[in-house]
């Protein structure tokens, strides 16, 4: 079990997500920056969530187009969580990508979709310049979020998920990563969210609920400085 985080996450940690009408209400009072065009187009693609597809994404990279990105869809439809089957997939629009822009991609991914992004570019460091997540599960794989109970009632073994996860990580990341976690976060745990042991990670804490942080405003803008951070390095 990854240290300090409990082996069952409580139902009632769904209830931070009523945390959502905060982000809400951030956007409705304008607490928001507009993004300041300086990417000269580079290309990042948003990958979704389990359940979710590019809709979900689409506010987000309405965001990163008026910053001066070419917002890319992941293109793959609903996330459905096989996650070998989706690895080699996205790896595959990856290369497709990197091939039309003549250059490695930019990735954000929000929840599963972030753990997806990390685990391409461990695969494939040659395509990936930067990956951004949002409440991604990138301890334990399921073992740490809301949906685990259902996961045991399907028959997944979490436990051999988990060492799965754990053993990937002996092929250390060579792509900087920076991981956005929430405590208010109440489908993920947020232990499970963040990278400390990773000396190169970048472990950024916001106020937001697990769904709200592919349109909350705050979220937007950490990720677009975050993304202008790697223009320049």
């Amino acid at each position: 079990m990854a240290d300090n985080i409990p082996m069952t996450i409580p139902p009632t940690h769904l209830l931070r997500e009523l945390g959502t009408f905060k982000s809400v209400a951030r956007i409705a009072v304008g607490r928001h920056q507009e993004p300041v065009a300086m990417a000269a187009g580079e290309p990042v693609m948003a990958l979704p969530g389990f359940g979710f597809g590019d809709l979900a994404m689409t506010a987000l990279r309405r965001q990163l187009r008026k910053a001066g990105f070419t917002d890319l869809k992941w293109g793959l439809g609903t996330n459905n969580g096989d996650v070998p089957t989706l690895l080699l997939r996205v790896i595959d629009q990856l290369e497709r990508a990197a091939a039309l822009h003549e250059q490695p991609l930019r990735l954000v991914g929000w929840s599963l979709g972030g753990y997806l992004a990390r685990e391409a570019a461990r695969e494939r460091p040659d395509l990936v310049k930067q990956v951004i997540t949002l409440g991604s599960p990138i301890k334990g794989g399921p073992k740490y979020t809301a949906a685990a109970s259902a996961y045991k009632l399907l028959g997944w073994d979490l436990d051999a998920i988990e060492a799965k996860v754990i053993e990937r990580e002996s092929v250390s990341l060579q792509t900087p990563v920076t991981y956005i976690w929430s405590k208010r976060d109440g489908v993920v745990d947020w232990r499970a969210t963040q990278d400390m042991d990773d000396a190169g990670a970048t472990n950024i804490e916001v106020d937001c609920s697990h769904m709200a942080m592919i349109f909350d405003p705050m979220v937007s803008h950490i990720v677009l400085s975050q993304l202008r951070r790697h223009l320049i390095d």
